[in-house]
């Protein structure tokens, strides 16, 4: 099996055709001119052919990247036409792309933009990442095509507790895939850091206010200098321009004024703001702060939410710019007053401070595939309570990487009724970026538990269902994926189903679900291994994703306008999963009054819903029809950008099962590779 990279180097002239070997595991690389680069210099391109050595039954997963020698990341950036100064290096086989490159490229071509969704998924995932991963390395490494994946940074937490990494699998993989699934270059430790700062200081406001008075809190947050002269805090103008007070030294300020800006006088009750951590722990969703004795009574109950949970997170995946990001921070509203005025990070002086600690978060990681085609990865918000998508930042740094005729392939949580719809609906509103291609990434498996097959458990044996052919239960499930189908057409772009083929599967199976998928809309159906073969098992979806781009319009058809109500658009995504009605809970009404009152009404939805149904009840499979729809509370991320209302019950901070992953995962201390990871 065969890989070329692709690397470009900048020439005086045009130089004549010529071979070398440059590594001992290539076979051969070949330089050829190949004109201007998007920069407008001369270029040669290197086709760099890597052998990888594919066995069967396939290998763990960290045995296949830990078999293959990553490339340099500097041959990686070559490829895409990135200088040294484009990038920062963290390691040999990492590297933060800088978003300059945004600006340097402005007026260069995007490339084609694909997004990958799946159906309703089993706990065990159906391969969505690796189907992203292997499509592209069958556009790079096997059609030639110049192709970048984008893909969200995993959390620890799964990765030590039951779903493992999400590095793709088999010889479809990013690598180094321990670096990828562990701390990668520290985006979400900035995270925890930014939440959690912002969390003590909720707490420390809280206490100062209750223990001083206006005018000790008011000394103290603008104290004279040496010369006895009083000034603001830069920060501090955010606040007072929304308290309608235009005075520029705080020694104009009067008694009222003074009281105004120096009083939060937050709510406790009404505080969202949560503290994380990006490890899976149970007993930390509901704790009790303020008991130390110098905390004077200031008791509260409050609780952990996981990393990738928190809104920062949200903000990270949503900015296009440092700008933005700054902006985005400083709204982020963690409660209201007393008085119902929402409360947010710039009230708290603590947005500028926030966005310090993320300035190096904002760029985008660049990897490799096993077969040495590029990788963004960056942010990794959660795909139900948040909008389950990669940054947009990365999507647009890669779309001018890629330029006229390449091609980035970007991966959505989840089933295509959250991840696809979130990422038109909320990522595709704020980037302002229209797909030309959805793949929605089916297994015989799960059709087979969609059309009534038993329940399929992780870390328990599959049934023999799953393992023997059952036309029946395979047709039955094929409802399942013709409502993905007909949902993710309705947005305006042509949809190519992926069947991830296992070695259970017949082909009766798989011509089953190709018809169905036919039947119900799509643009074509092909089968992938590239599980089992890398690029080259999702060769057949490389040629029908650049099929199903050629002559696509460049247009999307949201679900809802943004100028309607809170209600019309949960309603509208309500409808879209197949609910005949949705019932709203008493809070839920009452929040609803509220953020319309706050003048947030207009923000898009964020549904939080269970992702093992088109309902909000995990056990209903299939196509559920008619069923009304519980909103039990609605919540706002203002910073990120939208109103997420609850369905049933979602929890913010897994726990570990009986046996977690971790048991497995350990160091070779003679060689220092991981073990175990999956």
């Amino acid at each position: 099996m065969y890989c070329p990279v692709r690397c470009c180097f900048t020439m005086s002239v045009p130089p004549p055709p010529i071979s070398i070997t440059i590594h001992p595991i290539t076979e051969k690389t070949k330089l050829e001119y190949i004109g201007k680069d998007n920069r407008g210099m001369s270029s040669l391109k290197t086709t760099r052919r890597l052998d990888l050595e594919v066995r069967s039954p396939v290998p763990a997963d960290i045995d296949i990247a830990n078999s293959v020698e990553p490339l340099p990341i500097t041959d990686i950036a070559e490829s895409l036409n990135l200088r040294p100064n484009d990038y920062d290096l963290y390691g040999k086989y990492k590297a933060k792309v800088l978003l300059s490159v945004l600006d340097e490229l402005q007026g260069c071509e995007d490339g084609h933009y694909v997004v990958v969704g799946g159906i309703t998924p089993t706990p065990l995932g159906e391969g969505k990442s690796t189907a992203t991963v292997g499509l592209c390395q069958a556009l790079g490494a096997f059609l030639d095509k110049k192709v970048v994946t984008c893909l969200r940074q995993p959390s620890q937490g799964p990765t030590f507790g039951i779903k493992g990494g999400a590095a793709g699998g088999g010889y479809s993989q990013v690598i180094p895939m321990d670096e990828f699934n562990l701390h990668l270059t520290g985006d979400i430790h900035a995270i925890t850091a930014a939440n959690n700062l912002l969390a003590a200081a909720i707490d420390s406001r809280m206490f100062h206010e209750a223990s001083q008075s206006d005018k000790a809190l008011f000394n103290r947050l603008c104290p004279p200098n040496k010369e006895g002269k009083r000034t603001f805090a830069d920060v501090m103008f955010r606040r007072l321009q929304k308290l309608g007070i235009s005075k520029s030294s705080p020694d104009e300020l009067t008694s009222d004024e003074i009281k105004r800006f120096v009083r939060l006088d937050i709510d406790p009750d009404s505080i969202t703001w949560r503290r994380v951590m990006d490890v899976n722990d149970r007993f930390l969703r509901k704790i009790t702060v303020g008991e130390g004795t110098e905390e004077k009574g200031m008791i509260r109950d409050t609780g952990f939410d996981i990393s990738v949970a928190s809104e920062i997170m949200a903000v990270l995946a949503l900015m296009t710019s440092l700008a933005d990001m700054r902006e985005r921070l400083g709204r982020m509203v963690i409660g209201n007053s007393r008085n119902g005025d929402p409360i947010t990070a710039d009230d708290l002086g603590v947005g500028g401070a926030l966005t310090v600690l993320m300035k190096d978060a904002i760029n985008p990681t660049l990897m490799q595939t096993l077969e040495g085609t590029p990788v963004l990865v960056h942010a990794g918000p959660f795909a139900n309570i948040a909008h389950g998508n990669s940054s947009i930042v990365a999507d647009k740094v890669a779309l001018k990487l890629a330029g006229k005729g390449g091609f980035v392939v970007t991966e959505a949580g989840f089933g295509a009724d959250i991840g696809i719809e979130k990422f038109i609906n909320i990522k595709c509103r704020y980037s302002g970026l229209v797909p030309h291609c959805a793949v929605i990434v089916a297994t015989i498996r799960a059709l087979k538990m969609h059309g009534g097959g038993p329940d399929v458990v992780a870390g328990k044996p599959l049934p023999h269902a799953y393992l023997t052919e059952n036309l029946a239960l395979v047709e039955a499930g094929c409802v399942n994926l013709a409502r993905h189908i007909t949902n993710t057409k309705a947005y305006g772009v042509n949809v190519i189903v992926a069947i991830n083929k296992f070695a259970t599967d017949t082909d009766a199976e798989v011509n089953a679900v190709r018809t169905a998928a036919l039947a119900a809309g799509a643009f074509e159906a092909v089968v992938c291994t590239n599980h089992a073969h890398g690029g080259k098992g999702a060769v057949d979806l490389g040629f029908a994703v650049q099929r199903a781009c050629e002559g696509q319009s460049q247009r999307l058809n949201f679900l809802y306008p943004l100028d309607i109500g809170i209600k019309e658009k949960i309603e509208a995504i309500a409808k879209s999963y197949g609910a005949g009605a949705v019932e709203y809970s008493e809070q839920a009404e009452k929040k609803i009054e509220m953020y319309t009152k706050q003048g947030f009404s207009g923000l898009p939805i964020c549904m939080a819903k269970t992702q093992y149904s088109f309902s909000h009840i995990p056990s209903q499979k299939g196509c559920p029809n008619g069923f009304v729809l519980p909103i039990r509370d609605v919540r706002a991320s203002i910073g990120a950008g939208f109103i997420y209302p609850l369905v049933g019950t979602m929890s913010t901070m897994p726990g570990l099962p009986t046996r977690p992953c971790f048991y497995e995962i350990d160091v070779d201390v003679a060689t220092g590779k991981v073990r175990g990871l999956s």
